[in-house]
């Protein structure tokens, strides 16, 4: 019995012959590309958490399992209706992560793998604020918030808000300063409903209007603050929010909205922005001259 139980394990091991056997050979091509594949992987599954995406992801993974189980266990009208929803569903992908997929190619146009040799770089001075200009906008702030006058102040970044500017708002090109600021949201004047966008240290247009966002962020914030968290989602600038029912001061940044910052913090974060911030990616130039560190 004993030798039966063991006779086809072992006319396994005698059909190996041992001395055919070899190791394959690993190239360094071969280890790079591993390590960038996975590096790859982390970079989309992290960028995806990070994002709306990630429910949405979690639905197609639902899908798939479904479908594989419907595929084994022979359900032929659930495979069939699965096959002909996953024919089309490229284009659908792409609908379903336009947001993402948008911002996910302004990342990589913002950041420097784009800009080697300065070839396809876009000619800006932004993601930096003179100290000057951010203590006008600090004033401003800080008065509009005292008087309970809303306003909402976008200081564009790396991410050229131009277009916004030109096809909604009403051109300015002024100095930025505090007296003007509270002069464009004064109510009831023609350019107080709307963003004011602050580029290359000028205040660029008033009276821009931006795409609300869809997530919720809290029946009690009204248009200002939905806007203002819309458009974080599509570019990397900040977007500063006055209150017009309760004065209160919010940051919204990256689809994340900060409520109620006191005015230290938005003194800190105009500070930081003054100062350059922090880099929207790996600075490959960086990397070349030997400063791996991203400038804060």
């Amino acid at each position: 019995m004993q030798n039966g139980i063991n006779s086809p394990l072992s006319e396994f091991f005698r059909q190996i012959n041992i001395t055919t056997l070899r190791i394959p050979s690993i190239r360094i091509t071969d280890v790079i590309d591993i390590v960038l594949v996975a590096l790859l992987i982390y970079i989309v599954i992290h960028w995806i958490k990070e994002t709306r995406a990630w429910t949405l992801f979690r639905g197609l993974i639902i899908i798939v399992i479904v479908s594989m189980l419907s595929y084994y266990l022979h359900f032929y009208t659930l495979t069939w209706i699965i096959e002909k929803t996953l024919s089309v569903g490229v284009i659908a992908v792409i609908i379903i992560f336009q947001p993402e997929l948008r911002k996910a190619l302004e990342q990589i146009g913002t950041g420097a793998v784009t800009g080697v040799s300065g070839i396809l770089s876009t000619p800006v001075t932004g993601g930096k604020i003179t100290a000057e200009t951010a203590n006008e906008i600090y004033k401003a702030c800080v008065n509009l918030s005292a008087e309970r006058t809303g306003a909402l102040i976008v200081i564009e970044q790396h991410v050229p808000m131009g277009d916004v500017a030109k096809s909604t708002g009403v051109n300015i090109d002024g100095d930025v300063s505090a007296q003007l600021l509270q002069n464009i949201f004064v109510n009831k004047t023609p350019l107080h409903d709307g963003a004011a966008i602050i580029r290359n240290n000028k205040i660029a247009a008033a009276s821009c209007i931006l795409p609300v966002t869809q997530k919720e962020i809290g029946q009690e914030l009204g248009t200002r603050h939905r806007a203002a968290v819309g458009g974080s989602e599509n570019s990397d600038a900040y977007f500063i929010v006055v209150s017009e029912e309760t004065g209160k001061i919010s940051i919204a940044k990256e689809g994340r909205l900060r409520k109620g910052v006191s005015a230290q913090e938005l003194k800190a974060t105009l500070e930081k922005i003054a100062d350059g911030g922090k880099s929207p990616a790996i600075n490959i130039n960086m990397i070349w001259k030997g400063k791996g560190k991203n400038e804060k």
